[in-house]
């Protein structure tokens, strides 16, 4: 057998179920090994976005999966999507045919390229080792949470592995959680307990069932509001005392509640700059406590009172066993008619701006939250218009909401969005892009329809990068560089298999209406032409800080 083949095979034993690419010649045979072992192939259009679906594909399912690329420029057109990931701390395992020889045109320094990016590397060298090599990187993935770069050099891969060499391999267990110390749960119960007015936010490291469950029982003990950073939005959904999301995308009550704490707990979120308002969220005098697994988060974006190294679910089970008596804390009969009533964006009064041309992307969301099925997967491109989807558009559960962000590049949403879909086949996957990250990624359309899925593709369309309209634009900056002619991206859309409708005013939503009551017999895309005299309150609030 050879070493492709082998590696492979026992890649897919230990547990990788999805493989995302684009296949060329140096890993061809690899990727086809892995679909004969068992694991589903999703062939994407660009490397870019197959590393975007590998990525949400994870983040949503919370089982392994591996991105396979071609040597040399099949990892360079992955690197943007790699880069997010690792970033994110995504276990995500890339497996990248490698081009040794010096005069070869595929031939970069990949590890480099790789470490470039925040990436770990990882290299198969010896026919003997190469499995072994491979489920190693795996459980690197895994166990550390890192993204990690296999490189595969062609040479390596062609050879036979030797005889009596195991080639098989098994699911790997999951990660032991980081056990806190004795000394540090101590402390944390004592702040709990000092504290009259606490907030928990829940972030990554919090995006588990028990780890949800462990939390709010915490905050019922100790009289604790509960709120999430971006990226586990949907952790608290139907909990009464529930925030939702902290930071820029928080409505104004919630900000306000924020304020008014007198304790901050970060649970497995890094409380940085955008969870926190750039630290305006925290009130004067409050007490800030960290709670993450990576001693090195502790601290990392702003000064806390405590820190404490341990597993988010871990470290909550042991603050509940200490005992104490429950406490009204927070959680005042005030606080709880504002909630009921305020804590929602869409039940804050706005001016509607919409003009017989342009629809008031508020407007738009909230018809498009009250149409669309609330069993949805949302997935979120990066722009001014961001903050509308991330606001307005309910979702069921943490698993209902993938955002990936920690790179801030355009061009991602629409590939989120399939890598969610495909972890949560159950659900209708909503992509809400602006026009210039549809565009960017409008290849990808093809891989919508080509995989059947059931998807809405909500573009909102302003005809620019409107978040650089809206920073430069008051001081008087020339914007030819940023701004567009109208582009029919209905039509687009429609040349590669989607039914489309471009939306207005709020009476061309009928059509997303009809699409809903079925029969849904190919994906819908809704070319919205926003309002776009001014910039979205979020932009507004996160250039305060620049």
């Amino acid at each position: 057998m050879k070493v492709a083949e082998a590696v492979g095979r026992a890649l897919t034993a230990s547990g990788i179920d999805h493989v995302f690419g684009v296949v060329g010649s140096g890993n061809f045979h690899l990727t086809n090994a892995m679909v004969a072992a068992g694991a589903r192939f999703v062939a994407a259009r660009h490397e870019g976005g197959a590393a975007t679906m590998a990525d949400a594909y994870v983040r949503t399912s919370g089982a392994p999966a591996a991105l396979s690329v071609h040597q040399g420029p099949g990892l360079t057109n992955a690197l943007t999507g790699i880069t997010e990931a690792a970033k994110s701390r995504t276990p995500l395992l890339v497996l990248a045919a490698e081009a040794t020889q010096p005069r070869s045109n595929f031939r970069i320094d990949q590890a480099v390229a790789a470490h470039a990016v925040g990436a770990v590397t990882a290299r198969v060298t010896t026919a003997h080792d190469a499995v072994e090599q491979a489920l190693a990187a795996l459980r690197r993935a895994r166990h550390e949470r890192r993204t990690v770069v296999l490189n595969l050099p062609l040479e390596v891969q062609a050879l036979d592995v030797p005889d009596g060499v195991s080639l098989s391999g098994e699911p790997m267990p999951a990660p032991r959680p980081v056990e806190p110390s004795q000394a540090a749960v101590a402390d944390l119960v004592r702040t709990l307990e000092a504290s009259r007015r606490p907030v928990f936010v829940a972030g990554r490291g919090a995006r588990t069932p028990a780890a949800r469950d462990a939390l709010a029982a915490l905050a019922e003990r100790h009289g604790a509001l509960l709120a999430t950073s971006a990226v586990a939005r949907g952790l608290f959904r139907g909990n009464p005392w529930s925030l939702d999301v902290s930071g820029g995308f928080a409505a104004p009550l919630v900000a306000e509640l924020m304020q008014g704490a007198d304790l901050v707990v970060g649970w497995g979120c890094a409380l940085n700059m955008w969870t926190m308002r750039h630290g305006r969220l925290i009130g004067a005098g409050a007490n800030v406590v960290q709670v993450d697994n990576d001693p090195e988060a502790l601290g990392a974006h702003r000064e806390i009172g405590l820190g404490v190294t341990g597993d988010v679910q871990r470290t909550a089970r042991l603050a509940l066993e200490a005992g104490g008596a429950g406490r009204e804390g927070y959680r005042t009969s005030e606080v709880a008619d504002a909630l009921a009533t305020r804590a929602r964006w869409r039940d804050v009064p706005y001016e509607d701006e919409s003009t017989r041309e342009r629809i008031d992307p508020r407007t738009l969301s909230i018809g498009l939250d009250d149409i669309l099925p609330a069993e949805r997967i949302v997935g979120v491109d990066s722009g001014n218009f961001m903050g509308y989807p991330s606001a307005y558009l309910s979702v069921p559960d943490h698993n209902g909401f993938c955002f990936t962000q920690a790179f801030q590049s355009i061009g991602l949403g629409l590939a989120t969005t399939i890598g969610a879909a495909l972890a949560q086949p159950d659900r209708l996957p909503v992509a809400a892009l602006g026009d210039g990250g549809a565009l960017m990624s409008a290849v990808e359309l093809d891989t919508v329809r080509r995989l059947g899925l059931p998807m809405v593709v909500v573009v909102y369309n302003d005809e620019a990068y409107g978040a650089e309209v809206h920073h430069f634009g008051p001081d008087g900056f020339p914007l030819d560089t940023v701004t567009f002619p109208e582009t029919d991206i209905a039509a687009v859309a429609r040349g590669y298999g989607f039914e489309a409708v471009t939306v207005r005013t709020a009476a061309d939503l009928k059509a997303v209406q009809d699409w809903v009551e079925g029969p849904r017999s190919a994906p819908l895309l809704i070319d919205a032409k926003v309002t776009r005299d001014h910039g979205s309150w979020w932009l507004e609030e996160a250039f305060r800080g620049h």
